[in-house]
């Protein structure tokens, strides 16, 4: 196997029965790191992966591997291998004649399997297993055999699409790492599916997020997080979703744009209430300040929206509890804006700790400009908050 490969994907495209699947892709892929696909259900990451694999053939565009053009080439011909989220496994077999399965089909000697199967076996935790069937074991460990099988055989591809979703979590965690320290040493080209922001910012590498077949971003999962391109790259990242609010700008005054922004210096007690600060100055120094005048789509994180005055310069709206859900050692509150002019729009207050809310009570949401994403109107990103991100950490030699 060549020291360094690459694969690049040119212009690709999958329509089928008049439905598009994916539409003008281009990445390049390569060994050493983890490549994450993010993206939710029915983003585009199976069908991406498939084409890789040779199990579909593109509609449009070509698949080189190391300058090479394998679009055509059968599945057979490509030393790919790939790993499901359904686990499959041969069910007649043991572990170890399931793990060693394809080095056997290509003729590798006979020491040479024990050895790959035992050190495999070990990194995926199933020594234990080895002499059992696939039905024996829990389904977890089903996926870490079909896990071993793809690993062992050191494709130049290695696929794996949504793999530690049957696992526990304590587990996932562990693999997660272990399989990221693996491809730091391989020589394969390794592409890692998945629909959960958390899974690509730990494992690292090069994440590419796909949205209804469409590529948004591709670079650093880090980077993605704080610099998002659009609304849908946005809250790929965030579950629940970024809270949303439209604003105007205007002669370096940030304005909410409600039916009751117009109102709030004239009406008394009950408008008055509902949006306590509609109106920001910008100072010069604001990183919104150099922004067009105009109408703009506000995203906040569900983290970055406080119960209590942060003292920097901020909008401050009133709502009405909806629920309050405890989730571990985290509560995330619903609340509905109280102007009319949202339309119930509700959003998320993503509190650490356990807190308890009575329902239909009232709260004062603060949102500081300092934490505020703008967008344009069709979605695509305007501003991001100037955040500095910490220097990458130094491994321990």
């Amino acid at each position: 196997m060549d020291a360094t490969l690459s694969l690049e994907l040119q212009n690709i495209g999958l329509v089928a029965d008049n439905q598009t699947y994916l539409e003008d892709i281009n990445l390049t892929f390569e060994s050493g790191a983890f490549n994450v696909l993010l993206g939710r259900t029915l983003a585009g990451k199976t069908s991406l992966m498939r084409v890789i694999a040779g199990l579909d053939k593109p509609t449009a565009g070509n698949v080189l591997l190391n300058g090479e053009n394998i679009t055509r080439c059968s599945v057979q011909k490509r030393n790919v291998s790939m790993v499901y989220q359904q686990f499959i496994n041969y069910p007649h077999f043991s572990v170890w004649e399931n793990i060693a399965s394809p080095l056997k089909i290509a003729k590798v000697p006979a020491q040479e399997i024990k050895r790959r199967v035992s050190e495999i076996a070990e990194l995926l935790h199933i020594e234990p297993f080895l002499h059992k069937q696939p039905l024996e074991l829990s389904g977890g460990q089903q996926q870490r055999c079909a896990m071993a099988r793809a690993l062992v055989k050191d494709a130049q591809i290695i696929l794996f699409d949504e793999p530690l979703v049957n696992l526990d979590y304590k587990l996932r965690e562990t693999l997660r790492f272990e399989l990221k320290a693996l491809f730091k040493k391989r020589e394969s080209i390794a592409i890692y599916a998945t629909t959960e922001a958390h899974e690509a910012l730990a494992l690292g590498g090069t994440t590419t997020l796909l949205h209804e077949g469409r590529v948004l971003q591709n670079g650093e999962a880090l980077q993605q997080y704080y610099q998002p391109a659009d609304l849908h790259a946005a809250d790929l990242y965030h579950e629940p979703p970024m809270n949303r609010l439209n604003v105007s700008i205007k002669e370096r005054k940030l304005r909410v744009e409600s039916s009751l922004s117009a109102q709030a210096e004239t009406s008394s007690s009950t408008h008055a209430e509902a949006l306590i600060a509609t109106d920001i100055e910008l100072n010069k120094n604001d990183y919104l300040a150099s922004l067009n005048d105009g109408i703009y789509q506000c995203a906040v994180r569900p983290d970055q929206v406080y119960l209590t005055s942060t003292h920097l310069s901020e909008l401050v709206i009133t709502g009405q509890v909806d629920l309050a859900e405890i989730s571990a050692s985290e509560t995330f509150v619903h609340v509905t804006l109280s102007d009319p002019a949202f339309d119930s729009l509700t959003w998320v207050v993503h509190l650490q700790g356990i807190h308890d809310f009575d329902p239909d009570a009232k709260l004062r949401l603060f949102v500081a400009v300092k934490d505020m994403y703008l967008f344009d109107q069709q979605g695509a990103s305007v501003c991001s908050p100037k955040l500095a991100l910490a220097p990458k950490s130094k491994e321990l030699s």
